[in-house]
């Protein structure tokens, strides 16, 4: 049937032409952006299973460099309580020293001059060791949560300690009340000495460190058993707090004025440190027990801090394996195969070509029809 209106074979070669070019363009996007689904239409499934692939890849990742920074925040805190020990050292060999009768008033003088020295360094240790600008060991970082994983409750808490603080200074205004430069926090400790005679604590609870209240006084003995708190004269201490002045007033049921000396205020692991000296030998013996429970004590912190880094460690290892394993899945689904995408533009071509000569062929076969006419 000759026809003129309808040219069933341009049409044919048309429309094979019009889906051979939307194949074309498909392999030739994919080889220019080297993935097989760049839009919803090429693989809705895979684009889906990608997406979530891409979100565990970047949580993963973020969670290696969050582990790391976690090991770095312990390495700091670690390497300031090393310096610690060190000092607590130095402090217990003192005090040996200290508790021989081969030392006059004077050495014990001297002696203590360097005690209490490196004493107030651990506590300015603590109060000024910071990562990020935060205070790492002056008891704000008890738990201490690091997100190590791609989703949410997959987290590492680590303990790093209560070493001490020094942010609240006490100061003799007379003989027998203290001043503080501000309110306590919960769980400050006063330490100071009565008449030079014996050290006394003042603990500061949850309603004692922001109201005014009497407030309990306890004492150490010479042995270091808790014992009521009194004067080497029998007499109690009591103690009351104002916090709208900020001052602390002891009282005892004996006459004549009593005398206080060596105040601090300080928390943690250094606040029974804090209470101690070594001027005489008693006093000395007292420090020794007090330090080593302070030594231990670190050395306690200082194992879990060491516990967590291997900790953190292996789990960085292992986000490292999870977030490449997934990588590899997720280029199995969405990379394109470029073996797979040069042989199919190759056919594409081939056939463009091809039926771009048929559409010629097809239109000039009408031009028989004129010999119909006459023409």
């Amino acid at each position: 049937m000759a026809t003129i209106n309808t040219n069933m074979a341009a049409n044919i070669a048309a429309n094979s032409m019009t889906r051979n070019e939307r194949s074309m363009s498909s392999t030739m996007e994919r080889l220019s952006t080297g993935l097989r689904i760049n839009s919803a239409k090429d693989d809705a499934a895979g684009l889906a299973i990608s997406s979530k692939m891409t979100s565990q890849i970047n949580g993963l990742n973020q969670a290696v460099r969050n582990s790391n920074d976690a090991i770095s925040m312990i390495q700091v805190a670690e390497g300031a309580m090393k310096e610690v020990t060190n000092m607590f050292q130095r402090m217990r060999e003192l005090a040996v020293q200290a508790i021989s009768d081969s030392n006059t008033s004077s050495d014990r003088t001297a002696l203590n001059n360097e005690y209490k020295q490196l004493s107030a360094e651990v506590a300015r240790v603590a109060e000024n060791t910071q990562w990020n600008g935060t205070n790492i060991l002056d008891g704000a970082r008890t738990q201490t949560t690091f997100q190590i994983g791609a989703n949410a409750n997959q987290t590492i808490d680590v303990n790093f300690g209560d070493l001490s603080a020094n942010d609240t200074t006490a100061t003799i205004t007379s003989n027998t009340v203290l001043t503080l430069d501000q309110a306590p926090a919960v769980g400050d400790v006063l330490t100071f000495k009565v008449d030079d005679n014996q050290f006394h604590s003042i603990t500061f609870g949850a309603g004692e460190a922001t109201d005014t209240a009497s407030i309990a006084v306890t004492a150490t003995s010479t042995t270091g058993a808790s014992v009521t708190a009194a004067n080497d004269d029998g007499n109690t201490i009591t103690a009351a707090w104002a916090v709208s002045g900020k001052t602390i007033t002891l009282t005892t049921a004996a006459s004549g004025t009593q005398v206080i000396t060596d105040a601090k205020v300080t928390r943690g692991t250094h606040a029974p440190v804090a209470g101690s000296d070594i001027t005489t030998s008693a006093f000395a013996n007292t420090a020794l027990g007090v330090l080593d429970t302070a030594i231990e004590g670190v050395n306690s912190t200082r194992a879990g801090l060491g516990a967590s880094m291997s900790r953190l460690e292996y789990a960085s290892d292992n986000l490292q394996n999870v977030a490449q394993n997934t990588a590899s899945a997720r280029s199995r689904v969405l990379d394109a195969d470029y073996a797979a995408e040069t042989t199919e533009l190759a056919r594409t071509q081939i056939i463009q070509q091809a039926s771009t000569a048929m559409l010629a062929q097809a239109n000039q076969s009408q031009q028989a029809i004129l010999a119909l006419l006459g023409a």
